[in-house]
């Protein structure tokens, strides 16, 4: 019998997975990194991600800062240039049949962004159509760049499921080229929040996610809602896909509409506070970074605002009042349950009749 090899995925993991261990193990933030090593939260970012190359320079700072010699993070860098070669040359030899391994096929075609086909080779290439490239080898050099930008700061098991964050995020390209928006303008956005935060309490999707995506693209930024396949756990992801135009993907995973807008104010913040030349993905599995931490502030403080989180604290587990409440700060009744749930002032399984649940019209 001939002897047949099964293509496994294996992810290079960059100095900045150790970097951020470290940081965590110190206690220090992002911006203490920033600060210490005497650089940008750009080129940090960059450094931690595996984009730029810690260099003799670096790893000096490295050492002062972090600890362990510079001869180790030299080391640790050409390791991690070394297994990128080497993935590289698998991939290279990778049969594209061998390649629907790592994507979830039957969610792609459940979904009807392509075409089931039988015949496997043949159902590579409508995939690689998909992903707009003419080999696995273009695929890997395509996405390689957001799988490392993402695993660094992930769980070692979820390298199994980055073919179907990329067949994810691929779909929302997609849908994303299909609105047309006006150039990106920050400042329009951001005077745009009081009427995202009344949309929260419009109850029905149909008619709330047009007038959002007529709203955004008036500033730049398309919003699509492409449903997460299995094995991407993703609720939400930000990025530009040109210098004129933003995008906002949300999956509706959790279904209620407390976990969509929190995930929508989120994106926005990223947008609004942040430098977004890179990914932002929001996702469990991923450990939490100064920029996350602001990105979350953002939506709590936006949806629920300072003045009223005192009072929020001490609202009795009566709907009746957390009704009137959510009414009188203009958002929805949801929002309230799930800020006074997340802050643990109420039990997760109280009140939850208050929040609206959606489901996908094809199930």
């Amino acid at each position: 019998m001939a002897e047949t090899t099964e293509f496994k995925p294996q992810w290079a993991s960059p100095p900045g997975a150790t970097i951020i261990d470290i940081l965590e193990q110190k206690g220090m933030s992002i911006e203490d990194f920033c600060s210490a090593m005497q650089t940008s939260e750009r080129l940090a970012s960059k450094i931690i991600s595996g984009d730029a190359e810690i260099d003799a320079r670096l790893a000096i700072k490295l050492e002062n800062v972090l600890g362990g010699s510079a001869a180790f993070w030299l080391r640790r860098e050409a390791q991690f240039r070394s297994d990128l070669q080497r993935l590289d040359e698998a991939v290279v030899e990778m049969e594209p049949k061998a390649w629907l391994s790592i994507l979830p096929v039957r969610d792609i075609t459940a979904f009807g962004w392509v075409e089931r086909i039988a015949d496997r080779a043949l159902q590579a290439e409508a995939l690689l159509r998909f992903f707009d490239t003419q080999s696995v080898q273009g695929w890997h050099n395509r996405y390689q760049r957001t799988v490392t930008a993402v695993a660094y700061r992930t769980s070692q098991t979820y390298e199994s499921k980055l073919g179907a964050l990329a067949a994810w995020l691929r779909q929302g390209e997609i849908e994303a080229e299909k609105i047309a928006c006006s150039p990106w303008d920050r400042e329009g956005l951001r005077l745009l929040i009081p009427k995202f935060r009344a949309l929260t309490r419009v109850k029905d999707p149909a008619v709330f996610i047009p007038e959002l995506q007529k709203l955004c693209a008036s500033c730049g930024v398309a919003v699509v809602i492409v449903r997460a396949p299995a094995g991407c756990r993703a609720s939400g992801a930000t990025r530009f896909v040109s210098e004129a135009k933003a995008v906002i993907q949300l999956s509706f995973r959790y279904r209620s509409d407390d976990h969509f807008w929190f995930t929508l104010f989120h994106e926005l913040g990223h947008l609004l506070l942040h430098d977004c030349s890179s990914i932002f993905l929001e996702d469990l599995d991923l450990i939490a970074t100064h920029e996350e931490d602001e990105a979350n502030d953002f939506a709590a403080n936006t949806l629920v605002p300072p003045e009223y989180r005192a009072e929020m604290l001490r609202l009795p587990a009566d709907h009746r009042v957390i009704m009137r409440f959510a009414k009188r700060i203009g958002v929805s009744h949801g929002i309230v349950v799930g800020q006074m749930q997340h802050l643990r002032v109420l039990a997760p399984n109280r009140l939850n009749a208050l929040k609206v649940r959606y489901t996908w019209t094809a199930e």
